[in-house]
């Protein structure tokens, strides 16, 4: 079958091993891939946890039809119309757990359906899960023009957060935040940011800060946190390193707590995949909860698409048919 790998030469499409379900896993003919920032990463011959060295097939998030079943596989049978993540989704065929999938809505075509999820797992756990919002609170997310930014906005929105601020340093993408659930958009490479967060908020700071961004930031961010709030460290687009005030961490007592699926067991991101369906689900397939769509292409041209994410300049989600 093939594939998006990354060998001796790079990321390059070549032919591989059909995959056959073990256990728990179920065999899905791809459809429609997902691109993500860590993809990006990736291609380059980034290790990510486990994942890194020639021969990796690389991908996260897709959207097809159930082709096999392992042994142990329960909730979907072979023909069934789904979604899901894991590794290994940039093939005609892939692999994942039954507890990694969603069945996907039939008002949704599979380009939509692989755009959701990362982002809907990803910050239903960290907005709802984590981070603790309730309703009435503010929140901020840092890093909001990206998919998942946009998805955390519409979720924070959706379980009735009564302010919602999103940052981009790009004003194109900053000007359309508020299609997606934003309150206030502001540019976190402008320091001044602080301050109108600040004014947004009555002088206490917001309740919860989602971050995707780290880097620089991370300061900032305490700056415009209230005083028993929280952060979830959900990204380092940033930087993985920085300044950390530690005196304005313990004077502000916020909650600071860093997540990721690399170092998840399965049985944790089964449990994260029942709370969206038990939370959120309804929202998803009344399409309350989507994203937008920035362009698609090809499998074969899936080197385009990475150049496309590379210029960063697109708003949603960048998707590869097969």
């Amino acid at each position: 079958m093939k594939a998006y790998v990354y060998g001796a030469n790079g990321a390059e499409i070549t032919d591989v091993a059909k995959p056959s379900p073990k256990g728990t896993q179920v065999l899905v003919r791809v459809h429609a891939c997902g691109l993500n920032r860590a993809d990006l990463g990736m291609t380059k011959g980034h290790a990510h946890g486990s994942v890194g060295g020639a021969g990796t097939v690389l991908g996260m998030e897709w959207a097809g039809e159930v082709a096999e079943l392992g042994p142990d596989a329960k909730g979907v049978k072979v023909g069934d119309k789904v979604m899901g993540s894991g590794a290994a989704a940039f093939a005609e065929y892939t692999l994942a757990d039954h507890g990694r999938l969603f069945r996907a809505p039939s008002n949704m075509n599979f380009d939509e359906a692989c755009t959701l999820p990362i982002a809907i797992t990803t910050m239903h756990n960290a907005v709802v899960t984590i981070g603790g919002l309730q309703a009435g609170q503010s929140v901020m997310i840092q890093g909001a023009s990206s998919g998942v930014g946009l998805m955390a906005m519409q979720i924070a929105k959706f379980k009735g957060a009564q302010l919602v601020v999103g940052s981009s340093t790009d004003a194109t993408r900053r000007a359309r935040l508020t299609e997606y659930g934003a309150d206030l958009a502001v540019d976190s490479s402008d320091a001044g940011w602080v301050d109108q967060v600040l004014r947004a908020t009555s002088g206490e700071g917001v309740d919860l800060i989602v971050d995707q961004v780290s880097g620089k930031v991370a300061s900032q961010n305490l700056k415009a946190t209230k005083i028993k709030g929280r952060i979830v460290n959900v990204g380092r687009l940033g930087g993985t390193h920085a300044d950390f005030n530690f005196d304005l961490h313990a004077a502000r007592r916020i909650d600071y707590i860093g997540v990721t699926f690399r170092t998840r067991s399965i049985e944790e991101i089964r449990d994260i995949f029942d709370g969206v369906r038990r939370d959120i689900w309804p929202a998803v397939e009344s399409r309350k909860l989507q994203l937008p769509i920035d362009k698609v292409f090809a499998f074969d041209d899936i080197g385009k698409a990475f150049e496309h994410m590379e210029a960063n300049k697109h708003l949603g989600k960048i998707v590869v048919t097969l």
